[in-house]
């Protein structure tokens, strides 16, 4: 059977539709039932119990346990009392703060809860993500979450976001066309589109292949829930040292017992002054002392919005003092900035830009104008390169929303890979006005004049300059 990219969008409506038409009530109900709802699996959770026993599985909690024991049987109540208290309350903070992290992390996926539009009975509709099910038609617009795997069935202009799957931060320019090749690798499957990623520009529809655990990112879900858990850097380190340490006390206190008995003291009286001994030496606050240092660690890195799950992983995670990537854009904020403009033949730094100046001006509103991107509330959607430009404009005072609204979009003709270039239209103080931006060498080929210092400069007047 061929791969959903090699078959065409009327081929795989038919595949999992049965149809080309959108799916019917019954079929949706039948599906949902079939594939289950559209959500990742967690494994099994552990209770707050089951958290709270696992703060005693530290090698030196238990020596310390022991030691609890054996003062309790020998009369020492007050050491075994105090031994327990401090032990308890390690345990206690150590299973607060794993709550806590644990809610927190719950908090931010309730929050994060995508909604999809979905064509249903000839109308697009909003539902949540975790009611698409295989055959749904989902339309997308620049911003929208992908909720699910799916075979492109109409693009315009579409790019999208494949950093989550792929590690690429550059935007995939998407296609209807068929892929013809075997095992086309998934960043190459530029006909489909992934649950997890991000429409960054342009707009088009979908159908559902795959829901759930199903998809490419509920592969990867499958595959972290098979992995085993490791101990860190920090809990290794402590487990060697306990058991070097309570050797070294066991050890000397087995020679104190001997001697004491060589001496002829009493067993029992010996046998007490060795187990003191090695309760002295053991140091009980210390497994507290790393759980109240961690949990430092773990509010200032919730005050920089990184909510780390297990108090351990701080220890680590500040062990690290090199980052090795070729993806700078997926670990970074994968944002631009505008630092020069190029006006009137010459470049001129981004926070001198004199909006008194008409050129200067001019090329400011154009470049806000024939543009997708919006940025509202500090929420920026579109293109990395595009959002530069309109918060250059915020930067300089000047509202993006109320210059699109004074010049309104006339008509417009999307970015396409093979023009490159865009071209909106507008009537700038009551001249129609068609503004285009792309690839330099395109434009210039497509350039008769320039205008320069209030003049214009002929295209072979300039060549003869150049």
């Amino acid at each position: 059977m061929k791969a959903y990219y090699q078959l065409s969008g009327e081929e795989v409506l038919r595949e999992v539709n049965g149809s080309e038409e959108p799916l019917t009530k019954e079929q949706i109900s039948e599906n949902q039932r079939k594939y289950g709802p559209n959500e990742l699996t967690e494994g099994k959770k552990k209770t707050t119990f089951q958290i709270f026993l696992e703060q005693y599985k530290d090698f030196l909690v238990i020596i310390l346990i022991i030691a609890a024991i054996a003062s309790g049987f020998m009369g020492d109540i007050e050491s075994a009392a105090v031994i327990v208290i401090v032990i308890t309350m390690n345990a206690i903070l150590g299973t607060v703060q794993t709550v806590k992290a644990e809610s927190s992390l719950a908090s931010l996926k309730k929050l994060s809860g995508p909604e999809a539009k979905v064509l249903r009975d000839g109308v697009v509709v909003p539902i949540p993500s975790s009611e698409v099910t295989v055959g749904d038609i989902i339309m997308l617009e620049a911003g929208d979450y992908i909720p699910a795997d799916g075979r492109i069935l109409e693009c315009a202009s579409m790019k999208v976001d494949e950093s989550a799957l792929t590690g690429e931060s550059l935007g995939v320019e998407k296609t209807t066309d068929v892929i013809e090749q075997d095992e086309v690798p998934l960043g190459d499957r530029i006909n489909m589109v992934y649950s997890g990623s991000f429409l960054t520009y342009g707009r088009g529809s979908f159908v559902v292949t795959e829901i759930g655990m199903n998809t490419e990112v509920g592969k990867i879900a499958s595959l972290l829930k098979t992995t085993s858990e490791k101990k860190t850097p920090l809990q290794v380190n402590l487990d060697q040292f306990g058991q070097k340490l309570s050797i070294l006390i066991l050890v000397f206190c087995a020679i104190l017992f001997g001697i004491s008995v060589f001496r002829g003291e009493n067993i029992g009286n010996a046998f007490l002054f060795a187990v003191a001994l090695a309760v002295a030496a053991i140091p009980e606050a210390l497994s507290s002392i790393v759980t109240i240092v961690l949990s430092f660690g773990t509010q200032k890195m919730a005050k920089e919005h990184a909510i780390v799950r297990k108090l351990q992983a701080v220890e680590g995670l500040g062990s690290v003092s090199i980052i090795c990537s070729d993806k700078t854009g997926t670990l970074t904020q994968n944002k631009m900035t505008v630092e020069h403009y190029y006006v009137d033949g010459q470049s001129i730094s981004a926070d001198k830009i004199d909006l008194r100046d008409p050129s200067q001006s001019r090329l400011l509103i154009s470049s806000i104008l024939c543009n997708d991107s919006t940025n509202i509330d500090g929420v920026e959607i579109g293109d990395p390169t595009e959002t530069a430009l309109i918060n250059l404009g915020s930067s300089l005072g000047l509202d993006p929303e109320e210059v699109r609204v004074k010049y309104p979009r006339e008509s417009e003709n999307p970015f396409d890979s093979d023009r490159k270039m865009m071209a909106t239209k507008h009537s700038l103080n009551g001249v129609p006005t068609m503004i285009v931006k792309g690839a330099v060498d395109v434009l210039l080929n497509r350039t008769d004049w320039v205008e320069m210092n209030g003049g214009r400069l002929m295209r072979s007047q300039k060549r003869q300059e150049e």
